[in-house]
């Protein structure tokens, strides 16, 4: 197989799309997309019932090399949780606000899997 890197950030944005349409769906209020600090990017920031939820999303065309969720380990946590505490202090929300951390895991077979992890992890 050979690695495209052009064709798997394709893969990667229709994968952000159909997890805001899933989360919109679910009552969330998105509240940013690809959030970027000198540190990396979250996919999605968003809101619901006074809560922030930092919400990774992992899309594969399949099975073959693992889930779509097991490719959030723990260096991805360890980056997400300090992106995530730069976005809170930005808004001035640092202790303010309850928050979590979900995981979208998408597998574009046919059908489409979404799998919702809610609070996936904590740091």
């Amino acid at each position: 197989m050979i690695f495209r890197p052009a064709q798997n950030k394709n893969l990667g944005k229709e994968g952000e799309r159909i997890a805001v349409e899933y989360l919109r769906k679910k009552g969330y209020r998105v509240i940013e997309k690809n959030y970027r600090t000198r540190r990396g990017e979250i996919d999605i920031i968003c809101e619901q019932r006074g809560s922030v939820i930092f919400v990774e999303v992992k899309t594969r065309k399949s099975m073959s090399f693992g889930r779509p969720e097991e490719a959030v380990d723990s260096r991805k946590r360890k980056k997400m949780a300090e992106i995530a505490l730069d976005y809170l202090t930005e808004k001035h929300l640092n202790g303010r606000v309850d928050c979590r951390f979900d995981v979208v895991a998408i597998t574009e077979k046919s059908p489409r899997i979404v799998n919702h992890i809610v609070d996936a992890f904590r740091p």
